[in-house]
């Protein structure tokens, strides 16, 4: 039986980190793509949460707008909920703003979750 030489499987050997150096560009371009998906979604769900707290600070005072541009007096309790809602719009619009930066931002992570479900599904 013939002893095999060491000089053959070191030279496999270099060629296959040769290989695996040349993919780790790859490699670590992905994991950076992945953590860039990962940190847009934190940021959209963030974007909601804001959205959502100035929505509910602001309340529902399209009724009450449509009043006081109908001219009808607003006197009281509606009187300051016109106020806090006025005053609330300008973050709301902001809110508003940021939630679409930060969706179209994420929307790479809906093809990332398509491709981890379709490999999931073809195993």
């Amino acid at each position: 039986m013939a002893k095999p030489n060491g000089v053959k499987s070191e030279t496999v050997q270099e060629s296959t980190i040769e290989s695996d150096i040349e993919n780790l560009p790859e490699a670590v371009e992905e994991t950076q793509d992945i953590d860039n998906i990962l940190n847009s979604l934190k940021a959209l769900l963030s974007t909601v949460e804001k959205l959502q707290k100035v929505r509910q600070e602001v309340g529902d005072i399209k009724p009450l707008i449509g009043r006081m541009l109908d001219g009808e007096l607003v006197t009281g309790e509606e009187l300051e909920q016109l106020k806090t809602g006025v005053n609330g719009l300008s973050r709301l619009v902001r809110a508003y703003s940021d939630h679409q930066a930060a969706l179209t931002k994420a929307q790479p992570a809906r093809q990332l979750l398509d491709q981890v479900l379709k490999e999931r599904k073809a195993d």
